[in-house]
């Protein structure tokens, strides 16, 4: 069953990263393996996701997987209202809500860059804490190895589209944890 359901999502991720996975220097093409590697974990430890609920491994869990929730839909939404959007013909892989024309750096964006790319990061290791293991650790560290790689060349894409204003951005926040990382 996880089987079928893990080739049933990824035949979806395939198709909405159709274009991204032609261009191995678009972020998109390392955000598909990221969401690849978060869909895993989270059909591999779907079945101990309420085991033990008041351990200190689970407590930590369902933090990780609350504050990933919140990032996603903060950074969404100042997406959508701070950033614009505009038809980017410099990038043809991506998403509508991500061709931005303003800079972000309001709310969860003054202090990282990537609050969406925070919230997988968040996903994942949540996810990996409800039952670890071998194979849930390579998983989790090969999803954040993709995280960190889409993150990277998205802030290339954005250099070159923002120019001086992203630089100084990027010298003044983190990428992913405030104040850490």
């Amino acid at each position: 069953m996880r089987s079928s359901l893990f080739i049933f999502i990824s035949l979806i991720l395939l198709w909405v990263s159709r274009r991204p996975l032609r261009n191995f220097r678009s972020h998109g093409f390392y955000r598909f393996f990221a969401f690849e590697g978060v869909l895993a974990l989270v059909l591999i430890n779907h079945p101990y996701w309420f085991d033990e609920p008041f351990t200190l491994r689970q407590l930590l869990s369902w933090t990780l997987l609350i504050c990933s929730v919140v990032f996603v839909i903060h950074g969404v939404h100042l997406l959508r209202i701070v950033g614009g959007r505009d038809d980017r013909n410099d990038m043809p892989e991506n998403l509508a809500f991500e061709n931005t024309v303003k800079l972000v750096r309001v709310g969860l964006y003054r202090f990282i860059r990537h609050p969406m790319y925070a919230s997988l990061l968040l996903l994942a290791w949540g996810t990996f804490l409800k039952n670890p293991a071998p194979l849930t650790v390579a998983l989790a560290a090969a999803t954040t190895l993709f995280l960190v790689v889409a993150a990277k060349v998205e802030e290339q894409e954005n250099l070159r589209f923002f120019g001086d204003q992203y630089q100084d951005y990027c010298h003044r926040s983190k990428m992913f944890i405030p104040f850490v990382f």
